[in-house]
């Protein structure tokens, strides 16, 4: 299949930003360098993914986006700003940002849904859209796709946006011009490094079993650490985004669907106390707080001092 111009991955933009992305990126498919793969191997041997087994699946996969979809010459990256214009009032059990709306992997399939749909009817060919389930390193291929660089902190760096941003792909056969990979890093701050309250990260990796986002969300123990604390957070943790340079440049999304709402930021102590079932699903039934149950929510409001 011939190459298709750069003209086409402009028109592929435009559609993509009428669909809320805020940067697109395309990376032509090809195998995970060795040493990424390595560094990977690396990290699931000492054990830095905690009890998330789902990470030590499919290697084979992770190596070349082909094993998702045969044929596959073109990685679409596409990143989603949840940046919320409201927070939760200080004082009360603190969500991750990333939680305040709509459970990201609803909005974010049904908006590469519709340009999937696009590229099929304009271009033709196959595609296969992939929202934080596949076992794709997605990190990787939005660096290999031009949109920025992982930080310290693991999380993907947009330079000029920061890094409040949900990713999602569409692998696809269809032959777009690739973007150049992006170069660049963060330097000698560690500003994450040092502000992390579970000291989890250590040379641009991560320890999940230090980490507060995985404590209140993946694990399903019913001890923290001995040396580590949750403090105000009840679900997720942002620290290492809020300490971070580069997101004094972080605007708030347009993207409705990940606003908050008036009943989520009225959540105190005492609210979420009095979370029964009923009251748990009809609240979170659509966010990605779901995952962790009301049990699980319980749980870490136990650990939460305040």
């Amino acid at each position: 299949m011939s190459l298709l111009p750069s003209t086409c991955s402009d028109e592929l933009r435009a559609v993509a930003f009428s669909l809320g992305v805020t940067r697109l990126g395309v990376a032509r498919v090809h195998d995970v360098d060795d040493a990424e793969m390595a560094r990977y191997r690396e990290w699931i041997a000492e054990g830095y993914h905690g009890e998330m087994s789902y990470l030590d699946r499919y290697h084979d996969v992770r190596a070349n986006p082909e094993h998702l979809l045969p044929g596959a010459r073109s990685v679409i990256v596409c990143a989603f700003n949840y940046y919320p214009d409201r927070k939760q009032r200080a004082g009360v059990p603190q969500f991750a940002y990333y939680s305040y709306g709509k459970d990201y992997h609803e909005v974010v399939r049904e908006r590469l849904g519709q340009l999937a749909a696009f590229i099929g009817e304009r271009f033709g060919g196959d595609t296969r859209v992939c929202v934080d389930t596949a076992p794709l390193p997605e990190r990787y291929w939005a660096v290999e796709a031009g949109l920025g660089f992982r930080g310290l902190n693991t999380q993907l760096i947009i330079p000029g946006l920061g890094s409040y941003f949900f990713l999602g792909e569409i692998i696809t056969t269809v032959n777009f011009a690739p973007d150049a990979p992006f170069k660049g890093d963060c330097g000698s701050c560690g500003a994450c490094v040092r502000h992390c309250p579970g000291k989890a990260l250590n040379g641009g990796r991560i320890d999940a079993r230090r980490c507060i986002s995985y404590l209140t969300i993946e694990y399903r123990g019913d001890a923290l650490p001995e040396d580590v604390c949750v403090g105000d957070r009840v679900y997720g943790c942002d620290l290492c985004q809020q300490v971070c340079p580069y997101n004094r440049e972080a605007v708030s999304t347009a993207i409705e669907e990940f606003a908050p709402t008036e009943e989520f930021l009225s959540l105190d102590r005492d609210a979420i106390t009095g979370l029964t079932p009923e009251k748990f699903n009809a609240l979170f039934r659509h966010s990605a707080v779901k995952r962790t149950k009301l049990k699980g929510l319980m749980r870490n409001l136990k650990w939460c001092r305040l």
